[in-house]
This record gives C-alpha cells, sequence and structure tokens, in this order.
C-alpha cells in the first residue's frame, strides 16, 4: 500500500492562516475554558469594566474575541467567520485582515467598557460582523459606494440597532454595530490592493 497517497496535503490546501489559526486559538480557549469550569472566560478572555491599574484589562481588550460562551456560541460565529475570513485574507493579505481584526477587537472592546460597564463580553461576532462588511466593500472597484454595500450595511446595521433597541438579550449588538462600522471604515479607507 502507498502510505503516501494518503497525505492530507495531496488533497486539502492549508490557506489562510490568520483565519485557521484564529479559528483553532477560539476553539482552544473553548477547551481549556471547559477544562477549568469557566475560569479563562472569567479572567482572561471576556471584556468588561476595570480599573485602568488591573493589569489583565488590556490583553482582554484584544482576547475577548476569541472567547466564548459554549459550543453553540462558537459554532454560530465561526461559521460565517470561516466561509467570509478566507475570502477576505486571499484579498487583503494575512497581515493586513490579523490586524484588522486587532482593531476590530480593540474598538469593541472599549466600546464595551465605556457603553454597558457592568456586563461582560465575549466572542467574535464583532469580527465577524467587521467581515461581513469589509466583504461587501471589498467588491468595490472605483471611489463610488456599490449599492450591495448600502444594502448590507442597511440590513445588518439596522437590524442590530433595531435589536439593540426593542430586545433585552444576551446578545452584544453593540460589538455588532462596531464590528460593522470597522468593516465599512476600514475597508473604505484601506488600501484596495493585496499587502501581506
Amino acid at each position: 500500500m502507498d502510505w503516501n497517497r494518503w497525505k492530507p496535503s495531496r488533497y486539502i490546501s492549508f490557506e489562510s492562516p490568520v483565519i485557521l489559526g484564529f479559528a483553532l486559538a477560539s476553539l482552544l480557549v473553548l477547551v481549556v475554558n471547559a477544562l477549568t469550569g469557566g475560569a479563562l472566560n472569567r479572567s482572561v478572555t471576556s471584556v468588561f469594566r476595570t480599573a485602568a491599574s488591573n493589569p489583565l484589562l488590556y490583553p482582554r481588550l484584544f482576547l475577548h474575541v476569541l472567547g466564548h460562551a459554549d459550543f453553540g456560541h462558537y459554532a454560530a460565529n465561526m461559521g460565517l467567520f470561516l466561509v467570509l475570513g478566507p475570502l477576505m485574507e486571499k484579498r487583503y493579505g494575512s497581515g493586513r485582515l490579523l490586524s484588522y481584526i486587532a482593531i476590530t477587537a480593540l474598538v469593541t472592546g472599549l466600546a464595551h467598557i465605556l457603553i454597558s460597564p457592568h456586563t461582560a463580553m465575549l466572542g467574535a461576532s464583532g469580527v465577524v460582523f467587521m467581515l461581513i462588511l469589509l466583504s461587501a466593500v471589498s467588491g468595490r472597484t472605483s471611489d463610488k459606494v456599490p449599492l450591495t454595500l448600502v444594502l448590507v450595511a442597511l440590513i445588518y446595521l439596522g437590524r442590530q440597532t433595531i435589536g439593540g433597541l426593542f430586545t433585552h438579550d444576551s446578545v452584544s449588538q453593540l460589538a455588532h454595530i462596531f464590528g460593522g462600522l470597522c468593516g465599512l471604515v476600514l475597508g473604505l479607507k484601506g488600501p484596495k490592493d493585496r499587502s501581506d
């Protein structure tokens, strides 16, 4: 039997290192959090208002996007993340997309502690919404704004705004709105060509 025929690299391409790395890191955080009885999410991978002198505040501003409450939460975020992410990584390059994810994590984390100081937030939904709006922007070929972008922005951001005003659930519409705005701004103001 020829064992070389069964090598995964013959059949699977391992592209999109940032997206795959993020998804795997987030899965690892989910497993470790479960093994520690939720201690990881409570201490590092959720963001909430705390004293500026607390040294964990600063990593939390970035790491909260890796934490998820349970597998259902993780799966809901990773579905769109793994569909849109590789397309955006190919379009913008790994380095630039990683910086976009970090910027979105920081913006959504800061917005949360400033606007919702009495709750904790975790999850990649802000990053997913950034990817949704970024993908809508990435199709532009001129300085004109594509109608599809306007429709996507109205549908996604409008739905989250209305949801935030009229429903009181555990979903952070704030992260969705600010994540979407990050995708919109980064896509419109950022370079149009690929750069690593």
